[in-house]
């Protein structure tokens, strides 16, 4: 029998939307209506609305009208639009609100911004005063049918954690408590904790009149601050994460700690103990995500003379394109070695290796530390030179210099220093090891990229990845008490893998063709999400 729900998705990211994307959050959202929309067994509509950031409500589908609020002793009025996604299906809309105030422009580029780096002395302070006038203004929505009917609230990361404080503590909105609420982490790492007063952006300067809890909206650590990803913990129905592996995970602190450069285990980053009490309640639910799949059976690409010299052809484009546009020394060198293996006709290598990631410390720590004896360095030390690494991504500007510097150091090695759709679907396409050493990881969406196009991976073997990488059997893992042991592990694993690449072709083969079969289907995800979170 179907079941007729009309969800409400909240969240700061929606990849349905051109523009609407900064990280994985907006994947899953983009992803996730149209799954459960297309359930034989599901009934009812999807509405995922976002604000519109000053550019999403452009061209609209229609206007919904006007949502009336109050945000830091102001009445405010914000205007609800429908807008045109990139995919139109009948049981799926997308809605943004849109008000001056969750409009950012950055004063260098002049680009209209999702996101707002205050650094590191006033954290989250525009991102947070922003997301708190949003969930104000979605919270009145949802009470005056501004979105239509609406059965559960599924909200996403901290963004959205004010709207289950506004629906606990402020009178006016207690008809809210009668609706389902389902709350999603996806990167446990950012909470967007802020001070409860003295500031402009804290939790008096926005709710001056809201008589809360302290207990419920305070940080476990600075007693003097509010934690909204706190909140979505400890007053959702139900709390998610994105996978079965990553839920013990987080019932356990971070050891050492979470700041600390030795840190080799990443766990509740501080809400352990909130997150043990949701799982002891029933709360707590570890769903993975799911990948999109072409409809019509495919084929393992190839990898030959010809998929090598249209990686090569490919990835000079794309670095071409790049290096025009940010004349950057690693580019530079990038696209020098690139066309010099090109030129020289340079043969397919007996492995390819290839990694397509943010270069930030949760996926690049493991490949530095310990510093004295870099794993990704003796790595390239050790490989031959019919072994090549080509590494696509950016992020932080120190560990962007490490992996410069080896690329300076090894002719094995490219680092192609940004990222485009088409440059990550080459290397998935044509490697032949995918390179994964994440030092946490909720779910991870690259290794079922790589997996979908017949490219193991080497994973540190920890949540999501240890949901999807099953050692010797899809892919290659490895793990470790200490920094040392988890640097040995990676070097070690990935020299296994090498050595079975090269001489254990048919045991490699089985490896590879287990990890092209594998599915993760977001028909099985939604299914669960129908069972476990919103029933």
């Amino acid at each position: 029998m179907a079941e007729s729900l009309n969800i409400l998705m909240v969240a700061a990211e929606n990849d349905a939307l051109a523009g609407g994307k900064v990280g994985g959050v907006g994947d899953v959202v983009r992803d996730v209506p149209y799954a459960l929309a297309d359930l034989p067994e599901y009934e009812g509509a999807v509405s995922v609305v976002c604000p519109s950031y000053g550019f999403l409500h452009e061209n609209p589908k229609a206007s919904l009208g006007t949502v009336n609020f109050t945000f830091g002793s102001e009445q405010l009025t914000a205007e609800l639009f429908e807008v045109e996604g990139k995919r139109p299906h009948s049981g799926v809309r997308q809605l943004v609100l849109h008000h001056p105030a969750f409009e950012t422009i950055d004063s260098a580029s002049g680009r209209k911004l999702i996101y707002v780096d205050d650094g590191a002395e006033h954290p989250f302070a525009s991102d947070a005063t922003k997301f708190a006038c949003f969930n104000a203004a979605v919270a009145q929505a949802v009470l005056q049918g501004s979105f239509g009917e609406v059965d559960i609230v599924h909200l996403h990361d901290w963004h959205a954690g004010f709207y289950l404080m506004l629906r606990e503590f402020d009178p006016s909105l207690s008809e809210l408590r009668s609706k389902r609420t389902v709350f999603t982490i996806h990167n446990l790492a950012l909470q967007g904790i802020r001070p409860l007063d003295g500031y402009a952006s804290s939790l008096k300067a926005w709710f001056p009149e809201l008589n809360y809890d302290l207990p419920t909206v305070q940080d476990p650590e600075y007693h003097d601050c509010m934690n909204p990803m706190a909140v979505g913990v400890r007053l959702a129905d139900k709390v998610h994460v994105v996978s079965p592996g990553y839920v013990p995970e987080v019932c356990q602190p971070s050891r050492p700690q979470r700041n600390d450069p030795l840190c080799v285990f990443f766990g509740g980053e501080g809400l352990e103990r909130d997150l043990q009490n949701a799982r002891e309640q029933g709360r707590l639910v570890g769903i993975l995500n799911g990948c999109e799949y072409a409809e019509t059976p495919q084929t393992l690409p190839s990898r030959d003379e010809d998929s090598w010299r249209n990686l090569l052809s490919g990835l000079v484009a794309e670095l071409a394109d790049w290096y025009q546009r940010s004349q950057t020394f690693p580019n530079w060198l990038a696209l020098k070695r690139l066309k010099q293996w090109q030129e020289d006709g340079r043969p397919r290598p007996s492995v390819v290796m290839t990694s397509v990631t943010r270069v930030v410390d949760q996926k690049v720590r493991l490949m530095q530390t310990p510093n004295d004896a870099p794993p990704l360095d003796r790595i390239l030390t050790d490989a031959s030179d019919d072994v090549v690494y080509l590494l696509a991504g950016n992020g932080d500007r120190g560990y962007e210099k490490f992996l410069h510097n080896l690329a300076r150091k090894h002719a094995n090695f490219v680092f192609l220093n940004g990222y485009s759709h088409h440059g990550a679907e080459l290397l998935y396409q044509a490697g032949d090891l995918f390179l994964m050493p994440s030092a946490f990881e909720p779910c991870g969406i690259s290794q079922m990229l790589a997996m979908r196009d017949g490219q193991p991976c080497v994973v540190h073997s920890i949540g999501g990845l240890k949901d999807t990488v099953q050692d010797g059997e899809t892919g290659f893992g490895f793990s470790g008490h200490s920094p040392e042991e988890l640097g040995d592990g990676f070097v070690e694993t990935t020299r296994r893998a090498i050595d079975q690449k090269r001489n254990s072709e048919s045991d490699f083969d089985r490896i590879r063709n287990a990890a092209f079969a594998k599915r993760f289907l977001w028909s099985d995800s939604v299914r669960c999400y129908l069972s476990d979170l919103y029933r």
